[in-house]
């Protein structure tokens, strides 16, 4: 296992350094890197605070700065160290300024400033909270999209992920013989898909969930038979009411969301199509 140093410079939150270094680092096999983060990084002394971790636990620097008096500051003594010193957006903003025959005019935190795609995003990720596993259920006709599924099989997070995205979305934990909230079934506006799991894999991550509570006893909870139980029904109500479904067995939360958009955008034709 090879093992760096990662500084992450941002003049804003962070994030879109993050996650053009975590898509950069998952193509290399056997690689550690621990993270150094410094965000809101917006003046010459701030900089300099930078500059001092650096020398003491050098490593590969990646940066997002608008100011180009901060990025020469960061180049030029990333150079004297000899470390590598990546711009992670000039290559991307580069181009398109050509292609468009446009000067970029680059303002910190400029992705994140108020307009309406926030006010969306931050009411989709309050609706997401309010009708998490099963909350609200009378209220979900006015969602985009609602998730079934046993329990464990991320219907949570997927859910937040996807209201970060703008979307409104639900999701409703089937238990075995337990029936589903009253009119759900006869929803025509949101998509309505369901997760399924592989048993054994399902029972890993529910004896990790007790143990992280240190509820480790017999249970129903962790029983496989029990368990291929919840899952052949939940199966049934799908194929009953053709709902689409995803095994998130092998899938990442981005991946099943992903999935779920492609779902909603035929489905939202589909409505289109019949008005």
């Amino acid at each position: 296992m090879k093992k760096f140093n990662l500084h992450l410079v941002s003049d804003s939150t962070g994030e879109t350094v993050g996650s053009v270094a975590r898509a950069a680092l998952v193509q290399f096999d056997d690689v550690d890197a621990e993270e150094f983060s410094w965000t809101l990084v917006r003046s010459k002394a701030q900089v300099e605070k930078v500059l001092e971790e650096i020398r003491k636990n050098q490593g590969v620097v990646m940066y997002t700065l608008a100011d180009h008096n901060l990025r020469d500051m960061l180049k030029i003594e990333c150079n004297k160290l000899r470390l590598p010193c990546i711009e992670v957006l000039s290559s991307v903003v580069n181009e398109l300024s050509s292609y468009l025959g446009l000067e970029s005019h680059a303002q910190a935190g400029k992705q994140y400033e108020l307009n309406e795609e926030y006010f969306t995003r931050m009411d989709a990720i309050n609706y997401a909270l309010a009708h998490d596993d099963g909350q609200a259920h009378w209220e979900m006709s006015e969602a985009d999209i609602i998730i079934l599924g046993v329990s464990r099989t991320s219907k949570s997070p997927t859910c937040m992920y996807l209201a970060y995205k703008g979307y409104k979305a639900a999701n409703i934990p089937l238990v075995l013989d337990c029936p589903l909230p009253q009119g759900l079934e006869q929803l025509k506006k949101p998509l309505i898909i369901g997760l399924t799991i592989n048993p054994e894999r399902l029972q890993q991550i529910r004896k990790t969930r007790l143990q992280s509570l240190s509820q480790e006893g017999e249970t129903n909870y962790i029983d496989m038979e029990y368990m291929q139980q919840e899952i052949a029904q939940s199966r049934k109500l799908f194929s009953k009411n053709r709902w689409p479904v995803i095994d998130v067995t092998k899938r990442s939360v981005e991946e099943t969301a992903a999935t779920i958009v492609q779902y909603l955008k035929k489905h939202q034709e589909k409505l289109e199509g019949a008005s």
